[in-house]
């Protein structure tokens, strides 16, 4: 990444309300600067709440004193029920959460709609903590519900914000570094839950809980000093607010020649846009999100299908089950003297392969990494079944606490192939679905698009959550090493769906990417360079004026 020195830049002449134009592609956006760069990486901070959500529930359910307050004092486990619900309650409010978000963004705008997901979001932390006074599993249940509302709400819209404030150069790179902070909170949860998991108190579960009010009060409390998205503000038709917020987000004066060039494409794909997609009602507005043939590239239900199919790929890898599930799968083998240091390893591998991502985005491309991220994870996914299966997890001798695996090298084996999945997945399918759903999407549908998009990631994210419990439990399914042949054959369609489907977005702006998407197919969209501006197409002498806006 080359960020430029801040320079002086020659001022647009004003022809009353016009905005200058250019028909040149690569002077669509001013040069990347510091202070821009770190305005736009502050709102991946959200991705905090994602991931330390992710990770403290894993060490909790293991925890003896969490299981006695739900289950009784004399139980040893959860129920499998119970697990299911826990677990995936969380996921359900943030299912209904991010279908939420998308309208609140278009009436309060996208900031307001992630601090008010931070408000609802402390609300649920509250009721967590009430957990082992009274009806324990209740109030764990309800807290998670409404904290999850406050989730759904930041996830989608953060993605959506940061997508439309980052400079296209290093967008990619700013977007994965929201997975990046999803990492980030895992590895936090996992330290936390590890450092009180010897605690004789009701602090063993709490104060795992309790942290959570950190991540709101920084993400709410940022944002308030931060502008909102300018591409919001021209949705709006509030042309001064978009032109100050973008001046704010690129360190260019207002009447700078970057700032009026990025701010007549942005208002002339805008309008071109609105022509494809006329303002409608409410309802209207949804059903704009599935209009268009499914066999046009370029189409809105296309598009929908494209990103909510992008989400569920990235849940169907698997991920999730070694974070909600480490603890328990891997204390049942017997051969793992201590599987909460375990799962802390597989979380800091998954924190330090991330920013890998922040350099092979913007050098290789998003469908380069997603294509042989699939084939790495599908390969370490089979690789792992065929071992536990033949020598592995599934051979042990004993019951219970005293349960042994028969060959502890063939568990380590496995161990070490579910730690090179976690770098395949955290350096290209972790960030790469998020950094897509954000580009893919035009402005009139934008904010509902990445809404159902980050809708699909927690609805098959409350799928897997419920399902598995039931596929790994001992008086159930059972399936130990053999759940890994279901998520091997997952990743393969990943594989495969990745090299049919998904298009190349780098170096492109927003706006560039929707035309990309009319003239090129998925396989030849690497090839395609932008030729021309939106603005310069319906420019009057080098202007565009606000009669055409």
């Amino acid at each position: 990444m080359s960020l430029e020195k801040e320079t002086a830049v020659p001022e647009a002449t004003h022809h009353g309300a016009a905005l200058a134009t250019t028909q040149d592609v690569e002077r669509i956006e001013a040069p990347v600067t510091w202070k821009a760069y770190l305005i736009c990486a502050f709102a991946s901070f959200g991705g905090i709440f994602f991931g330390y959500d992710s990770g403290y529930i894993n060490g909790v359910l293991g925890s003896k004193i969490f299981i006695h307050a739900v289950e009784g004092p004399l139980a040893d486990t959860l129920s499998e029920s119970n697990t299911s619900l826990i677990v995936s309650i969380l996921s359900c409010g943030t299912f209904f959460g991010a279908i939420i978000a998308g309208d609140v963004a278009d009436w309060i705008g996208r900031k307001w709609t992630v601090i008010l997901g931070c408000l609802i979001y402390m609300i649920g932390v509250v009721v967590q903590m009430i957990t082992g006074a009274g009806d324990a599993l209740g109030a764990i249940v309800a807290g998670r519900l409404i904290a999850g509302l406050g989730v759904g709400f930041e996830s989608a819209i953060v993605i959506l914000y940061m997508s439309e404030i980052c400079p296209r150069k290093v967008r990619g790179a700013l977007v994965a570094g929201y997975q990046f902070c999803i990492t980030i909170g895992i590895m936090l949860a996992s330290c936390v839950v590890y450092a009180t998991k010897n605690y004789t108190t009701t602090a063993n579960y709490r104060i795992p809980i309790a942290i959570q009010f950190i991540w709101a009060i920084i993400l709410a409390g940022g944002l308030m000093c931060l502008p909102d998205s300018p591409r919001y503000f021209v949705k709006k038709g509030k042309l001064p607010e978009a032109s100050d917020a973008l001046s704010r987000l690129r360190g260019q004066p207002k009447d700078s020649e970057y700032i009026q060039v990025e701010l007549a494409e942005i208002v002339a794909n805008e309008e071109y846009e609105r022509q494809l997609i006329p303002s409608t009602t409410w309802f209207g507005s949804w059903a704009n999100c599935f209009k268009g043939s499914l066999f046009k590239a370029n189409s809105n239900l296309r598009k929908t299908i494209l990103g909510t199919s992008l989400q569920m790929m990235q849940q169907w890898t698997g991920v999730n089950f070694i974070f909600y599930y480490s603890t328990p799968f891997l204390q049942s083998t017997g051969a793992i003297s201590d599987s909460f240091l375990i799962s802390m390893i597989f979380t800091v591998i998954n924190v330090f392969s991330t920013p890998i991502s922040f350099w092979t985005v913007e050098r290789f491309g998003r469908r380069t990494i997603l294509f042989w991220g699939a084939l790495g994870m599908l390969i370490c996914q089979f690789l792992v079944a065929i071992i536990g299966v033949t020598v592995g997890f599934n051979h042990t001798t004993g019951t219970g606490d005293a349960r042994i695996a028969q060959n502890i090298p063939a568990v380590n084996a496995q161990i070490a192939f579910i730690a090179i999945f976690i770098f395949f997945f955290a350096s290209t399918w972790g960030p790469g679905a998020w950094i897509l759903i954000g580009e893919i999407f035009p402005l009139p549908i934008r904010s509902r698009g990445v809404g159902l998009s980050t809708a699909s990631n927690w609805l098959w994210n409350t799928i897997i959550a419920v399902i598995t419990p039931y596929m790994v439990g001992e008086k159930r399914g059972n399936m130990k090493s053999s759940v890994f042949f279901v998520w091997g054959g997952l990743c393969t369609a990943a594989f495969v769906y990745t090299y049919l489907f998904v298009p190349e977005t780098k170096g492109l702006s927003l706006e560039q990417v929707d035309k990309m998407m009319e003239e090129t197919t998925p396989r030849t969209s690497a090839k395609w360079k932008p030729t021309t501006t939106f603005a310069a197409a319906k420019a009057e002498g080098g202007y565009l004026h606000a009669e055409n806006v």
